[in-house]
């Protein structure tokens, strides 16, 4: 069974810096991107960064500048740093493993809360 577990969110005052952290456990094949997406209430989860096990990154427009992605793909670790944040980033954020088979899995998801 494959499990994907986040932490670091929590709360945090504007202009703040947060690190998520994501370990992924189980039998993986052909891991080949992870990465991270937020979920605001009542709407579509969203594209946060990405990074492949080339080492390329994406990230949403919103983001670029303020977090940086990285981690060990190849040990199913991903890292989201997160600096200067804005209350508009506040939301659930969820780790995101997809493999070269098609398969795709989701942690539960941590919250990150940025005050005013």
């Amino acid at each position: 069974q494959v499990q994907l577990v986040e932490s670091g969110g929590g709360l945090v005052q504007a202009g703040g810096s947060l690190r998520l952290s994501c370990a992924a456990s189980g039998n993986i094949l052909g891991v080949n991107v992870m990465g991270w997406y937020r979920q605001p209430p009542g709407k579509q989860r969203a594209l946060v960064a990405t990074i492949t096990t080339g080492g390329s990154t994406n990230y949403a427009d919103s983001v670029k500048g303020r977090f940086t992605i990285s981690g060990l793909i190849t040990k199913n670790t991903v890292y989201l740093q997160m600096n200067s944040l804005k209350p508009e980033d506040t939301d659930v954020y969820y780790c995101y493993l997809g493999s070269i088979y098609g398969m795709e899995y989701w942690g539960k998801g941590t919250l990150v809360t940025v005050s005013s």
